[in-house]
């Protein structure tokens, strides 16, 4: 499921993000939602999040 939609993330969901100095590369980073930064309901590169361990980005997909 992608993550461009805040409607499709929930607390402790997890998820993989892209952080900003890795949009080039596209290495993602696994974790759970710990807060939801982006305010408005859709984003075209993803919706931004802060994860368990303390790192901010984009969601790129939600795990289930």
């Amino acid at each position: 499921m992608p993550g461009t939609e805040r409607r499709n993330i929930d607390l402790g969901l997890e998820v993989e993000i892209v952080q900003k100095h890795h949009q080039r590369s596209g290495e993602l980073t696994k974790g759970h939602v710990m807060k939801i930064l982006t305010k408005s309901p859709k984003h075209p590169h993803g919706i931004k999040v802060m994860i368990d361990t303390g790192v901010v980005g984009r969601v790129k997909t939600i795990l289930e």
